[in-house]
């Protein structure tokens, strides 16, 4: 909180963040978990997802059970993004009990576990030559859920949840886009999305062509 408490100072160039993605209500919806290979994709989601691979260092985070979480990156995914993105974290990576596991429990994504896995670490861009890893300074999740992300509140993306193809009133994933990339032109995440939390715009006001930079 201390670190997200200073004033944000806008780099000279753009650099790599650790971007942790949401699966469930942030890129697709679906209808019945049962069915976890039948969901319905927010408009711009493979696009979206594609250019935070390409730019980014992307982590996959979702409460769902494992198996569930590789039938929708199965199908969301090509083989070769899936090689790119850092890890795919599950249920299972959150901690719960085994009775909560099964239970319709309260998840919460602690960065700092995220932060201190070994893989995930040696991602970052100077983990081998400086020993650096990641941090809040340098790290956002998109989520739809604010209490997911109570213990590093200042890293959220907040997005409003998508729960069928009729609910989406603005391009929210192309907003989303222009966001991370001033994030990225920070050198302390935290701060900036503290002062200026991301609004997502009912009538989409983007810049032309950034929805053009995510459909090539």
């Amino acid at each position: 909180m201390q670190l997200a408490a200073l004033p944000p100072l806008a780099l000279n160039e753009p650099r790599k963040l650790l971007v942790v993605i949401d699966l469930n209500g942030t890129l697709l919806h679906r209808p019945n978990r049962k069915q976890p290979s039948k969901f319905v994709e927010r408009p711009h989601a493979r696009q979206f997802l594609a250019y935070c691979i390409d730019v980014f260092h992307v982590v996959i985070w979702s409460s769902a059970k494992q198996a569930n979480v590789a039938s929708m990156c199965n199908q969301l995914l090509t083989p070769s993004q899936r090689k790119k993105v850092v890890a795919i974290w599950a249920r299972d990576k959150f901690g719960l009990t085994a009775a909560d596991f099964v239970a319709r429990t309260q998840c919460y994504k602690r960065l700092h576990v995220l932060w201190a896995d070994p893989i995930v670490a040696a991602s970052h861009p100077d983990a081998a030559s400086r020993g650096v890893t990641w941090s809040q300074q340098d790290t956002v999740l998109i989520d739809d859920s604010m209490e997911k992300a109570r213990s590093e509140p200042h890293n959220l993306i907040e997005i409003p949840e998508f729960s069928s193809e009729n609910a989406e009133v603005a391009d929210i994933l192309p907003q989303v886009h222009d966001y991370i990339n001033e994030c990225a032109s920070q050198a302390n995440v935290s701060s900036f999305i503290r002062e200026r939390p991301f609004k997502a715009h009912a009538t989409s006001q983007l810049q032309l062509g950034i929805l053009q930079q995510l459909e090539s």
